[in-house]
């Protein structure tokens, strides 16, 4: 079995999930008390989160590089950045260490390419929603045209995440504005909905809509399953 290397904390909130579902699949493919071989470091959020509302992306990827380079280090074989927004910084990561990085957005489209999904609707942080690094990686490699929500919604969106998510607040307030969010995503033609934010599958789950959901959280662990135990 592969060493898979976690680097979280952005926010330890998700990272949680990512421990969980990394060990339930690894155990469910072998059985017994197999668990996964994970090698993780744990950043402090509060840092990266100044860092990215202050627009200072260099600076938060030399952090995540270093941090990566640490769990090199410590033996992994291959990476995951538990986090959608930090994928920002993926190539400075990617250019400072010698192992491979298993990347949130090649995971989910993969998945979604698979399920002829051609127009899916995407939510997250503003950084995700707005900027090209994550939208134009679905688009170009793999053909899929991408939506987002309204601005006005975008920043509910965005609070939602930073304010509560990654506080551990689970308001049901919040959860229905989220489902008016991807039920207006649906109506304007998406056929699916990514939960591109590694907290909102906190908040929200396949009981609360009809509308198809892609928790990229579970989808980039479960692929990081699939590469820890190729060759098995």
């Amino acid at each position: 079995m592969k060493t898979i290397g976690l680097l979280g904390g952005m926010s330890w909130e998700s990272t949680v999930s990512y421990y969980h579902a990394l060990n339930v699949g690894v155990k469910e493919a072998l059985g017994g008390l197999h668990s996964a071989k994970i090698a993780m470091f744990s950043v402090d959020f509060a840092e990266i989160e100044q860092l990215q509302h202050e627009d200072r992306w260099e600076e938060a990827g030399e952090q995540l590089a270093q941090a990566a380079l640490g769990i090199e280090a410590a033996g992994a074989d291959f990476l995951l950045i538990a986090t959608n927004t930090m994928h920002k910084v993926a190539p400075a990561v990617e250019d400072t260490i010698s192992i491979p990085l298993l990347h949130i957005a090649d995971a989910t489209a993969e998945q979604l390419v698979q399920d002829d999904i051609i127009c899916v609707g995407l939510l997250g942080t503003r950084f995700t929603m707005e900027q090209d690094f994550y939208k134009q990686r679905l688009i170009e490699r793999y053909g899929i045209d991408v939506l987002t929500p309204e601005q006005e919604q975008r920043d509910v969106m965005h609070t939602i995440i930073f304010n509560e998510l990654c506080c551990g607040k689970i308001r049901p307030s919040s959860r229905e504005k989220v489902v008016a969010m991807i039920k207006q995503l649906r109506e304007s033609g998406a056929q699916a909905v990514i939960l591109g934010c590694t907290e909102i599958a906190l908040l929200i789950s396949r009981q609360d809509t009809d509308v198809p959901l892609y928790d990229t959280t579970q989808i980039h662990a479960d692929a990081a399953v699939a590469e820890a135990l190729s060759g098995h």
